[in-house]
């Protein structure tokens, strides 16, 4: 599940709103949007993000943390390391490599980490 998908499904919890109501609304699949929630497809549009906020009714804050959580929500990410150092380079690598071995609790260590 993504940082959007999982926002999404929040959102359909407290309205109440099923997958297959929003996806007629929204004009788009219910397979799409089931695959947004669980991370098997890619960021949303900006598009998609703005109709979703329409249809919550969401204030302006609530928008722009959707449009953040929409940019985190790239479930296959490419990190650029050229031009890094070589530790930098292995870092990204034994992320790849083990990111599925972390548990939550190191998940939330390392992200806590990086947010400063």
């Amino acid at each position: 599940m993504t940082p959007f998908g999982r926002k999404l499904r929040q959102l359909r919890a407290a309205k109440p709103c099923q997958l297959k109501d929003l996806a007629k609304a929204l004009k788009v699949s219910s397979a799409y949007l089931s695959a947004l929630e669980h991370g098997r497809r890619g960021k949303p549009s900006a598009g998609l993000v703005q109709q979703v906020a329409a249809y919550f009714n969401l204030a302006w804050d609530q928008v722009d943390e959707l449009k953040t959580l929409a940019e985190l929500s790239d479930p296959r990410v490419v990190i650029d390391t050229g031009g890094l150092s070589p530790e930098a380079t292995e870092l990204a690598n034994a992320l790849a490599a083990r990111i599925d071995e972390l548990s939550d609790v190191e998940i939330a260590r390392l992200l806590a980490l990086l947010r400063g």
